[in-house]
């Protein structure tokens, strides 16, 4: 049983983000709890609530009465929580203590004294569950997003848990990966474990969930069992600013577009080093002055094509025409700016306001406040980027790639971790800057962004190893 009584909560560095007021709410055991609402509306507070980790680590004032099974988290140390919850943050690398995936799946049992014996079975269980025999004994990273992603929820299966507590887990999933991570909380409900999912992406979890919790400005605002569930339509849940329940795979939205000018890459070979063999990726063309997304599953080497396009990885060979006429990879690069998968490699200053100007050719503090002011982030000029929500991470790094003026613009899941209000900004934006002439290419799972801006649709199949 998880119980909120009267719980107020406020991070000491902000009172205003991510506070949660005067919350009663109580889970019985086995229940699935899906968690929705605006991004840093206290989704991810109400977790960190239960697993201990505020006000341990993320300090703060709690008044009121948090209790997990018993415990209360704020007066309990966190290993005493090990054994009761299991946490899957939203972005997977901020929780790995390894290097290798099976010292990850291994870590926790082995922090909890177990035997040998038990700990190779569970893990044999897990892998066979969560079908990622291929992730096994492999360098963390190297893997991508959503096979990161994947480790970290087999890690927390491993530990068998009583609740399992689960931040965005689908933001960097592929539309297969989500499936299984949905089956493997169906194998948990019939366990009679106990799960609550913060999420935005809530189609592929919907049916499987016995209750739909819809927060607002750190309140509860609607509380629904599986029968309102089942009446509530989509029309409803789009005019709360929530995203759809019903599921698209990318795959399946498929198109091309005619253009007049198109930058094709054909021959394309990576190397990593002098013994890894080469990735040989099939060829692409991508429509200029459009907007594209490239879609595949977890792991096929979207990412690794954008790195090449932006010239991270320089150890590749490639044919690049623009128009049919050959262009050198340099070439390619200096017209090109990329936002991450991981925004947080590319967050460097001390203000938001100082990122955006940073990208810009000439600093322009005037038109750097504009740009945030279209991304909803004007208020938080001021504010250290690595102070934000991670939603809000993903808006200052695509205004850093606005205030840059390339005109190829590259973004890796550039909605992952955004609620439907944001992710309709989002694409609105990158239709005005399709009308400025830009060509625009998205390493993308969301099928609700590729309906609302998509011009062409690519599937990226899985590179070759050579």
């Amino acid at each position: 049983m998880i119980e909120f009584q009267n719980v107020t909560f406020s991070y000491a560095n902000d009172e205003r983000a991510g506070t949660v007021k005067n919350l009663n709410l109580r889970i019985p055991d086995g229940q699935i709890v899906l968690l929705t609402g605006a991004s840093g509306c206290g989704k991810s507070t109400v977790l960190r609530l239960i697993n201990g980790l505020a006000p341990h680590f993320y300090e703060g004032k709690v008044d009121g009465r948090v209790s997990v099974n018993g415990i209360e988290p704020k007066e309990a140390a966190l290993h005493e929580l090990v054994s009761v919850t299991g946490s899957v943050f939203q972005n997977p690398r901020t929780q790995f203590y390894n290097v290798d995936t099976t010292g990850e799946l291994a870590f926790a049992c082995e922090n909890m004294g177990m035997q040998v014996e038990e700990i190779l079975k569970r893990m044999e269980k897990t892998v066979e569950r969560f079908r990622i025999e291929k992730l096994m004994d492999r360098n963390i990273f190297h893997l991508s997003g959503g096979q990161k992603q994947q480790i970290a929820c087999a890690s927390v299966d491993v530990a068998e848990p009583d609740v399992f507590l689960l931040d965005e887990p689908t933001a960097n999933l592929d539309y297969q990966a989500a499936k299984k991570l949905k089956k493997i909380i169906a194998i948990w409900k019939s366990a009679g474990k106990t799960v609550l999912i913060a999420e935005h992406r809530i189609a592929w979890v919907w049916e499987l969930c016995d209750r739909l919790i819809i927060i607002k400005d750190g309140e509860i605002q609607s509380d629904l069992g599986k029968e309102e569930m089942e009446k509530i339509s989509s029309k409803s849940l789009i005019e709360k600013q929530l995203r759809t329940k019903i599921e698209m795979n990318p795959l399946s939205l498929t198109r091309g577009v005619r253009s007049d000018r198109e930058i094709s890459i054909s021959k394309l070979a990576v190397s990593y080093g002098k013994k890894t063999s080469m990735m040989k990726f099939a060829d692409l063309s991508i429509p200029e002055n459009k907007i594209t997304a490239l879609v595949g599953e977890n792991g096929a080497g979207k990412t690794t094509l954008l790195h090449c396009m932006a010239g991270i990885i320089r150890k590749y060979k490639a044919k690049i025409e623009e128009n049919g006429n050959l262009i050198p990879s340099k070439r390619l690069w200096k017209r090109t700016f990329l936002v991450m998968q991981d925004v947080n490699h590319q967050l460097f200053t001390e203000s938001v306001l100082d990122e955006v100007m940073i990208s810009m050719s000439r600093e322009n503090e005037e038109k750097a406040l504009e740009i945030l002011d279209q991304v909803h982030l004007k208020e938080y000029a001021a504010r250290h980027p690595m102070s934000l929500s991670g939603g809000q991470k993903q808006r200052v790094a695509i205004a850093c790639a606005v205030a840059s003026d390339k005109d190829i613009l590259l973004f890796d899941e550039p909605t992952s971790g955004l609620d439907r209000h944001h992710m309709e900004l989002t694409a609105r934006l990158f239709l005005a800057l399709k009308q400025m002439g830009k060509t625009i290419v998205i390493v993308t799972h969301d099928s609700e962004l590729i309906e609302s801006c998509c011009d062409a649709v690519i599937p990226v199949k899985e590179a070759v190893y050579e």
